[in-house]
């Protein structure tokens, strides 16, 4: 099974190229071009614990060390006969063979479809049948397990793989099945060099063509396939170049496995379009991980908002690393508060930029040019095409917004009215791979319906505030209650580490608001003590919540975000 050419309509490709919003060039354009003006420059790292995880050590390669074996990849990936849209499943962890799978697999037109690395057997079925898999390439150890072993037992539930292959360092491939074939990294000889630039002559890529088959979280129902083209990504990463202003001169730490749109457009795509270096790392580990920080001289990382509210309270830690190459940091998946945004400034002299995204392409980034001030930041995002307001990024003439009231089917245009974010432009996904089998998600007007809910705010109505998922809002009495508004107040409580509300089944009022937080080392809290102190805050008393519940952790899916699923099925037994 090979992915349609041409994932857009060439009517609207020959419209966006006309107003600047898409080019023609593909992301291995972008690589071939580091690689030419910088080929003796560190390029990549591998994760500093690496012989731990894999049991090899981990490495440092050139731009032209990267691309003697991307060159390799690419030569075998053809000599498995796998064509220009052909499907490649990756299983693994953020290692420099991780990167080497994605380029290799982009000079050949070859899409790249990535499962995180905690993915069994009932995901990486499923996921493999929908996008019709031909080859697999997966870790032949990780963790205690054998992802590409456990992949070659599913063979035969997915008709389409033919072949599944174990892509690691010489050392770890021992003990191989015969169903699994064992690659590891390799130097490219003159005839597969040759073999490569002959494929790409004859068969040359499209900026149109799909890059990338990325899922769904899938927190409510079945992961959804996202097809992603090359033009899609370039104008989305463009977000992710402008706001944290990445450069050449950067070391960017990568945490976030790239599967989505955190790893892949917060931190891949900015270092392939800038040539900085890029140090990989996975699974988080918070020693590893700070260790690197401080002797890669780190100057921008990602972090989810449990980690810097963490960092943030354990003045004992801080004092023992070294933050100082760090100039920015890039956080989301969740609300930020306020309090932690400061927090951050204040402490430590460095800025978190607000990122909010999806696989289906939003990109709203709260930079810190646009918004200096910290607690704007943390609770506001661009209003792209507010009257009178720029915004420094390109995207934000580019991106169209509006909001939606849910029910009436009204746009939104007063500040304070929660409405559902529609978004449109050219870095919206063309639509869900398989669509005959799934909702459709755009509206008539062709807008993306997010399903994400927000209000105008600003003293020019240039902001959105964030409120929560649609699905996710706590109905009491008739009130509508935004869990992330509560959320970003119960978070300012001291004893507070992390914090997520949901709403309780109730007979008389419909849902009763519950509040489960994880608590900072020593800390205590009673429901009473919340209470009095969310009160100073002045807020609606039906907002309070009526229940507490402590947890040592919140439940969360493999890219971060919480399962408020798992905490309502708690609620209500």
């Amino acid at each position: 099974m090979s992915i349609a050419r041409g994932l857009h309509p060439q009517a609207k490709v020959r419209e966006f190229q006309s107003k600047g919003w898409w080019t023609d060039e593909t992301l291995d354009d972008f690589y071939l071009q580091q690689v030419r003006e910088r080929p003796d420059r560190l390029a990549i790292v591998d994760p500093a614990n690496r012989s731990d995880l894999l049991g090899s050590a981990p490495r440092r390669l050139t731009w032209a060390e990267l691309d003697a074996e991307v060159q390799t990849v690419a030569a075998r990936l053809d000599e498995l006969g796998l064509q220009r849209g052909d499907v490649v499943g990756v299983q693994l962890p953020n290692t420099i063979e991780l990167a080497e799978v994605y380029l290799g697999a982009w000079l050949l037109g070859i899409v790249v479809s990535p499962l995180p690395m905690q993915y069994r057997e009932h995901e990486i079925v499923g996921m493999a049948n929908q996008a019709g898999f031909r080859a697999f390439i997966g870790s032949p150890a990780f963790a205690g397990r054998r992802p590409a072993e456990e992949a070659a037992a599913l063979s035969e539930r997915v008709p389409t793989l033919e072949t599944v292959i174990a892509f690691s360092d010489a050392t770890e491939l021992e003990g191989l099945s015969d169903q699994v074939m064992g690659w590891s990294p390799a130097v490219a000889t003159d005839e597969q060099r040759a073999r490569v630039a002959e494929r790409r002559a004859a068969d040359p890529n499209d900026a149109n063509d799909c890059a990338t088959i990325c899922w769904t979280s899938g927190t409510e129902s079945e992961p959804k396939g996202v097809p992603r083209a090359h033009l899609e990504w370039i104008a989305i990463s463009t977000a992710t170049l402008d706001a944290p202003k990445v450069t050449a001169d950067d070391v960017l730490l990568n945490p976030f496995p790239m599967v989505n749109m955190a790893g892949i457009n917060g931190m891949f795509l900015p270092w392939l379009r800038t040539g900085g270096v890029l140090v990989q790392h996975h699974p988080f580990d918070l020693k590893t991980f700070l260790g690197q920080i401080a002797g890669e001289r780190a100057t921008y990382t990602v972090a989810p908002p449990a980690l810097l509210w963490m960092l943030l309270h354990n003045d004992a830690l801080l004092s023992q690393i070294d933050l100082s190459s760090l100039t920015r940091i890039g956080s989301g998946s969740a609300p930020l508060q306020p309090v932690m945004v400061r927090g951050w400034q204040e402490k430590l002299g460095i800025g978190v930029i607000n990122f909010f995204g999806s696989n289906e392409g939003i990109a709203l980034l709260s930079s810190l040019e646009d918004f200096p001030e910290a607690d704007d930041r943390a609770q506001f995002f661009p209003r792209y095409g507010a009257p009178g307001v720029t915004w420094s990024s390109a995207v934000s003439e580019w991106v169209q917004l509006r909001l939606v009231d849910p029910i009436t089917g009204e746009e939104v245009t007063e500040p304070g009215v929660p409405g559902e974010l529609r978004i449109g432009g050219p870095t919206v996904f063309a639509g869900y791979l398989n669509p005959e089998t799934r909702a459709n998600p755009f509206d008539e007007e062709g807008m993306l319906k997010t399903g994400d809910i927000f209000e105008i705010a600003g003293d020019q109505n240039q902001f959105l505030r964030y409120l929560d998922r649609g699905k996710d809002l706590v109905i009491r009495g008739g009130m509508n209650i935004a869990p992330a508004e509560m959320e970003a107040l119960i978070g300012e409580h001291p004893a507070v580490a992390d914090v997520a509300v949901v709403g309780d089944p109730d007979e008389q009022m419909g849902e009763r608001v519950a509040a489960v937080v994880t608590l900072n080392p020593g800390a205590s809290l009673t429901l009473e003590e919340l209470i009095e102190f969310l009160r100073e805050s002045k807020i609606a008393s039906y907002k309070l919540p009526e229940r507490l519940e402590i947890r040592d952790e919140l439940p969360r899916n493999p890219v971060g975000k919480v399962l408020k699923r798992e905490l309502r099925r708690t609620a209500q037994i």
